[in-house]
């Protein structure tokens, strides 16, 4: 319970210190809304955690009392046996049955114990898996706390683009995939890293991150240019049909575009006789 108040009391403090810095954006009172939903998760999970490991160890200590009174029954019979081995010859059979039937008792207690074992193992991987999850969303609340604004940080991103400073806009265009994933202007950072790799020539990543665009932005304004620019980078790589078959799609896709007309004057060009792949 301590460990519980602890963490809305942290929920509490996150709120009260990122409203005023950011105006409570809708991504972080969503991300707000699952950790106090999950702290509230724990509290039940721990209540009923608590409910059934009182339950449970009660049976554990009705059925080890069980066993150990089963046991010295086993113990007694035995030495009842033994003595009456020297006097009475027909009544072993009986006591046999009486020890064999404790026997399989004690096995039965024994898969009881077992089976009850197992539930409280189950039990706390479940509140451990909890708390990690807990744990999880509070760090990433806090960490976006700690993050700009969003359109400040893809502004910043997009000047440092211009300005060819690339390895300062691909950490602001990865901060803000990291912080804010499902706004629309993460399909454009996908789409600019993708561009920044394609001027390097590193055409292997900036087919990847095209992919991104097309599969998570398929209705965004950078579609057309990833698909154009995808079909691009198969071609460097000395992917002609691959390639070939994605600026057919930018036409067929965006037949008035740019990229339309873009990708039927490089279908207009002669294949290379030997295609080279690239990096």
């Amino acid at each position: 319970m301590k460990s519980n108040r602890i963490l809305l009391s942290l929920a509490l403090l996150l709120t009260i210190w990122i409203a005023p810095a950011y105006g409570a954006s809708k991504e972080i009172i969503e991300l707000q809304t699952q950790v106090s939903q999950l702290a509230q998760q724990m509290t039940q999970m721990k209540q009923s955690f608590d409910e059934r490991m009182g339950v449970m160890k009660n049976l554990l200590e009705q059925n080890t009392d069980a066993a150990n009174k089963v046991t010295a029954a086993i113990n007694e019979l035995q030495a009842s046996l033994n003595k009456q081995q020297q006097d009475r010859a027909g009544g072993v059979d009986q006591i046999s049955g009486q020890i064999q039937a404790l026997n399989d008792t004690m096995d039965e207690l024994k898969v009881r114990l077992a089976k009850l074992s197992k539930q409280l193992e189950d039990m706390q991987a479940a509140q451990q898996s909890l708390a990690a999850q807990q744990s999880q969303a509070q760090q990433q609340a806090q960490a976006m706390a700690q993050a700009p604004p969003p359109d400040v940080l893809y502004n910043n991103a997009l000047r440092d683009y211009n300005g060819a400073k690339n390895d300062l806009a691909i950490q602001e265009f990865s901060d803000y995939i990291k912080f804010y994933p499902n706004t629309d202007l993460a399909g454009n950072a996908y789409f600019y890293l993708a561009e920044i790799q394609f001027k390097a020539a590193d055409y292997r990543k900036a087919v990847a991150n095209y992919d991104l665009v097309l599969q998570n932005f398929p209705s965004g304004n950078k579609a057309a240019a990833a698909q154009l620019k995808k079909g691009f980078a198969l071609l460097e790589l000395g992917k002609e049909d691959e390639g070939t078959q994605e600026l057919k799609h930018v036409i067929q896709r965006y037949p008035r575009t740019t990229e339309a007309a873009q990708a039927r004057e490089r279908l207009r060009k002669p294949s290379p006789a030997t295609p080279k792949a690239r990096q």
